[in-house]
């Protein structure tokens, strides 16, 4: 079984900080959301992966990932350049599948509750493929599924005005081989793209084995501010346990906290759950909960709760900072009297308030 991160996209519902880095970079409690989806691979025995690469800062994606051997994978690195659709982006890992099984897995998707169950299930059931799926609210910006009356899987549709269920496509795909000679046939949407749903669409006209899974527990798309904050509190809720590796000079902290190495706080309240990275320095502040704060970072003077700040910014003199993505190396002080400042700040900004 082999797996395929999908690492492309122009993020530009992210911008600004996309200017700067690939969206699936973005961390959310100190980890990039690609990160996780590798992770969950691997804990699922899927070790032998490729990230297809896109057009933005590819170079940052090698620099993290590396060979993939830290993460115990092994990694090889395909690129696709614009973003010709997922299919087409499948297609490009031909030779890297070989006759192999296979999971295709959006690098900007989480699961609460990993992909495991569902690649149990396909390859038990001898499937040539299978969705995931997850009913959601207003299905229309999604591919979303069509049953028949006994509740088989009949259709996909991309983006319907009239969707014909509630239940929109999981960004994870389980694959066979088959999948590349289905594709050969397939042509451009609209969108100039090649469509996943349009594929599966012909494998399910070709009377081939396509099946679906019902995802249990939480799944974020974090393509939007709100979806990383969201995401970034979810997993802080989960996943972070109190570990207070720096200094803590006559400050308060309650919860489940982790403050990292060389990071210090003083005068100061800290409540978790939170996150505070490497060498961080928080001085008379109150850092409130569902709080992701990065590397070298300067906070002074202010108080700050569900937000996430990236690496080596600076923010003094902010008394209230809520709902906020803040990224690298922005600075951000307060000249006047404010009371509640929502930010969606991109690398290397600086804002003065």
């Amino acid at each position: 079984m082999k797996g395929i991160i999908l690492h492309g996209g122009a993020g530009t519902r992210l911008r600004p900080l996309t200017f700067t880095g690939p969206k699936q970079l973005v961390p959310v409690a100190n980890k990039p959301i690609s990160q996780y989806v590798l992770e969950d691979l691997v804990s699922a025995g899927v070790k032998d992966i490729a990230i297809v690469l896109g057009e933005t800062y590819p170079e940052l994606v090698k620099e993290h990932y590396g060979d993939g051997s830290r993460f115990g994978a092994k990694i090889t690195y395909i690129h696709q350049g614009k973003p010709l659709g997922i299919a087409h982006a499948v297609a490009l890992c031909r030779e890297f599948i070989g006759e192999d099984r296979f999971i295709v897995y959006l690098g900007d998707n989480l699961l609460q509750h990993g992909v495991k169950p569902y690649l149990d299930k396909f390859l038990s059931e001898e499937l040539d493929a299978m969705v995931l799926l997850k009913e959601v609210k207003d299905p229309t910006s999604f591919g979303v599924a069509k049953f028949d009356e006994r509740g088989e899987l009949i259709g996909l549709v991309e983006k319907p005005k009239k969707p014909p269920s509630n239940y929109a496509l999981v960004g994870v795909y389980f694959l066979t081989p088959v999948f590349f000679e289905v594709v050969k046939n397939l042509k451009p949407s609209w969108r100039g793209e090649l469509e996943i749903t349009d594929a599966l669409q012909m494998m399910i006209d070709r009377k081939l084995k396509v099946s679906y899974g019902i995802v249990s527990g939480w799944w974020i798309d974090t393509g939007k501010k709100d979806d990383i904050l969201e995401a970034n509190a979810l997993i802080l809720d989960e996943r972070i346990e109190r570990s207070i590796q720096g200094e803590v000079i006559n400050s308060r902290i309650e919860g489940r906290v982790s403050i990292e190495e060389g990071a210090k706080i003083l005068n100061s309240i800290v409540r978790g759950p939170t996150i505070i990275g490497e060498n961080s320095v928080i001085e008379d502040s109150f850092i409130g909960p569902y709080t992701s704060i990065g590397k070298n970072v300067r906070i002074k003077n202010s108080s700050i709760e569900y937000s996430v700040i990236l690496d080596n910014v600076e923010i003094t003199g902010i008394e209230r900072l809520e709902e906020s993505l803040i990224g690298k190396n922005a600075i951000i002080r307060k000249n006047e009297e404010r009371k509640i400042i929502k930010l969606h700040v991109g690398d290397y900004s600086e804002v003065n308030l």
